[in-house]
């Protein structure tokens, strides 16, 4: 009898394991962000509205997250590719279609956005807007003016004219860790398509990242943000959001640093960060209710105000302080955004080319 009622007491233990187990995943959402991209309160605010707790995660290059979702059992409901990448991995297979009956707050999305967006992600069927900017240049003025003398930075020279970098190597400089953002960079400045694929393209590209390499301190890509905010460099090329960070940083700190950013006068990259469900999320559910919270004005004007970024839904726009909204280097003007460019994903016959391009590079042999 002791036995069976052993028995009996173990499988309700279990059932009821099991259940509760169940119940939590029900109400959890895992997110797999950029690193430094989000105001915290909102993660908070979410748990508290929804009841839904929120692990979050976090990276700082599209190679780390495309990894993880190409081995599949990722673990993440919601993840933030940038444009190219999730348009290959649409291609994979590694996405769910949204359910747009349940972004109820769709129509707050800007269509200027969502147009270009298209490109990458047909009808926005898989992804919507998290935030979108550029790919520039950060500068201390300071160091900047002694070294070159110059008050600002307007051309993509001061990166690639190996002669300029140079004068620039004891102070600082580091660079993207990204070889779609900085190969497109240096054939725009070559004059070339920035989206070329041709090989003699791709080699003149190879030629001159390597010809300004030796005056590179380090490719990374988030710990530029304090590194400049606290004058430990002097020039960096990253992602415009990310340098404004530094500038607000900086002068928080009143360390006597300024701290400036530069869309180029030969164009610039824009790239989109859009959030996406896997299609093996455990929650899909919840990630759906995490991405409509994210497409509130209200929500999505507090995430901008917070990380210096412009993002894809006009109805914030109203709601957006006056530093974001109001600063070019965030929202450019029209014919700053005529001089952007787009990029499209690498065929795996590129794709293997700018791998063995970016080692070498960042190898300096």
């Amino acid at each position: 009898m002791n036995k069976i009622r052993n028995s009996l007491l173990t499988s309700v233990l279990a059932l009821g394991f099991a259940v509760s187990t169940q119940a939590s995943a029900e109400e959890v959402v895992n997110v797999f962000n950029w690193s430094d991209y989000i105001d915290e309160e909102i993660l908070a605010e979410f748990e508290a509205e929804t009841g839904i707790k929120v692990v979050y995660d976090v990276f700082d290059s599209n190679e780390v997250l495309e990894t993880k979702l190409l081995a599949g059992s990722s673990g993440y409901d919601v993840v933030v590719p940038t444009g190219t990448f999730l348009a290959r991995q649409i291609q994979a297979g590694v996405f769910q279609k949204l359910d747009q009956s349940k972004l109820t707050n769709k129509g707050n999305l800007w269509d200027v956005v969502s147009e270009r967006v298209d490109k990458y992600d047909p009808g926005n069927a898989y992804s919507v807007n998290y935030m979108w900017g550029t790919t520039g240049i950060g500068y201390n003025v300071d160091m900047i003016k002694e070294r070159l003398g110059i008050e600002r930075i307007d051309s993509w020279d001061v990166v690639f004219d190996p002669e300029k970098l140079a004068k620039l190597k004891d102070c600082g400089v580091y660079l993207l860790d990204a070889p779609t953002e900085l190969i497109p960079a240096a054939l725009n400045y070559l004059g070339k398509n920035p989206d070329s694929r041709d090989k003699d393209d791709l080699q003149a590209a190879e030629d001159l990242l390597l010809s300004i390499r030796p005056f590179v301190r380090k490719f990374h890509s988030s710990e530029y943000i304090s590194s400049l905010a606290n004058g430990d460099i002097c020039l960096t090329v990253g992602w415009s959001g990310d340098i404004l960070q530094s500038r607000d940083r900086a002068a928080d700190a009143d360390n006597g640093v300024t701290v400036d950013y530069a869309i180029p006068k030969e164009g610039a990259l824009m790239w989109f960060d859009q959030m996406a469900v896997p299609a093996d999320a455990a929650n899909a559910d919840n990630a759906h209710k995490f991405i409509n919270y994210i497409m509130r004005d209200d929500v999505m004007a507090k995430a901008s105000n917070y990380v210096y970024y412009a993002n894809g839904n006009l109805a914030s726009q109203k709601l957006l302080a006056e530093d974001v909204i109001g600063d070019p280097a965030i929202y450019p003007d029209s014919g700053t955004m005529e001089r952007l460019y787009t990029i499209m994903p690498y065929d795996p016959k590129t794709q293997r080319v700018i791998t063995r391009l970016w080692t070498k590079v960042k190898s300096g042999s």
